[in-house]
């Protein structure tokens, strides 16, 4: 299954950062907050919304924090 903007329409992409993310299940799955990115559903908004793909949500988020 491609998670790629092209390929999805909102509610899917709602549900796979909902999936991926374990929100459903609470913070104690979510590292989100503790490296500083907040709420989850905040920092794939763009992705969410159709405008940046995952990976490159990801990869501005590791440029920011230093992370390789």
């Amino acid at each position: 299954m491609s998670i790629l903007i092209k390929d999805t329409t909102r509610e899917e992409r709602e549900e796979i950062v909902r999936r991926t993310l374990s929100c459903e299940s609470g913070c104690e799955n979510c590292s989100g907050c503790a490296l500083g990115a907040g709420d989850p559903f905040e920092m794939y908004k763009p992705y969410i919304e159709g405008k940046l793909e995952i990976r490159e949500i990801n990869r501005r988020f590791n440029a920011k924090y230093g992370i390789h």
